[in-house]
């Protein structure tokens, strides 16, 4: 009986020692998923990301600042 005993402690204790592997394994999955599903929802309602938001502003910073330079200052007289 003390054998047994034993066998299943060790048994319990392995399980134990591997139990935070598991639930980082399973978190990580459970993670993967759920991000993949908000992406496919952003998708789907054809939204954009904060990334493409960020390129688009920065894309019309650029415009206004080409279109400034080819306005040329208002400021200064006609060259002669």
């Amino acid at each position: 009986m003390t054998t047994n005993n034993s066998k299943l402690t060790e048994a319990i204790e392995e399980l134990l020692a591997e139990l935070p592997a598991r639930v980082r394994g399973t978190r990580a999955r459970f993670s993967e998923q759920a991000v993949g599903a908000l992406r496919s929802l952003v998708e789907e309602l054809n939204l954009v990301t904060r990334d493409e938001l960020d390129e688009l502003e920065l894309r019309v910073a650029q415009l206004e600042h080409r279109l400034r330079l080819l306005e040329g200052p208002h400021d200064l007289p006609p060259a002669a």
